[in-house]
């Protein structure tokens, strides 16, 4: 493993990813093919590869392929969650075994299913992700949403300034530079970053995931 992702792999256990959305790394890396989550702005845009200040102060060269998916992030509310909705909450657990959202992401439609299931996920110590439809929206009891996945149920809490957003099928018209994004790849032998799929912010937007 190269020193650049040593010094990413340490900056997870820092106090500034627990308080914080501001991290350039999602996953550690432990192997080559390994899925790597990384956050940042571009910082230039060619054919096939992205150059990418991370948030955690590095800059990395992402390459593209005709199989990457990319996907814009747009402001939503509370108010455009409705009973079937499809979503994904990054969330904590409370002490009633309910889960508090530190952000919600609404599917459009065709997404419905991504993502389908309760697991960890390293957005800030002890944080899971949730996919999955919403049963029951309760704005009026402190926005509790029950979303349901296959084998499974969570009530998830949507404080007042938990960041809510869109992620809506995009194209590379949308990867610019100083677009905020989020994109999961995958790292060969060679250290060389891949693109699987990448969320970009629109009209500066920054992806909360």
């Amino acid at each position: 493993m190269n020193a650049m992702f040593r010094h990413l792999i340490r900056g997870v256990s820092t106090a500034a990813l627990i308080a914080s959305f501001t991290t350039g790394l999602v996953q550690a890396a432990d192997a080559p093919g390994t899925r790597i989550g990384v956050r940042g702005e571009i910082t230039e845009v060619n054919a096939d590869e992205l150059k990418v200040h991370t948030n955690g102060g590095d800059n990395v060269v992402i390459k593209l392929t005709n199989d990457t998916k990319v996907r814009a992030v747009t402001l939503a509310n509370i108010e455009d969650i409705k009973p079937g909705s499809y979503i994904g909450s990054a969330a904590i657990p409370q002490e009633d075994g309910s889960l508090k959202a530190l952000e919600v992401h609404v599917f459009p439609p065709e997404l419905a299913g991504s993502g389908d299931g309760h697991r960890p996920f390293d957005l800030v110590k002890g944080s899971s992700m949730t996919n999955g439809s919403v049963g029951d929206l309760v704005v009026s009891n402190g926005r509790v949403l029950t979303v349901n996945y296959k084998g499974g149920q969570q009530k998830i809490l949507v404080p007042e300034d938990v960041p809510i957003v869109n992620l809506m099928p995009g194209d590379r018209g949308l990867l610019k530079a100083g677009v905020k994004i989020v994109t999961f790849v995958t790292q060969s032998a060679d250290g060389t970053l891949t693109a699987q799929s990448i969320s970009a912010g629109k009209d500066g937007v920054t992806p909360p995931m």
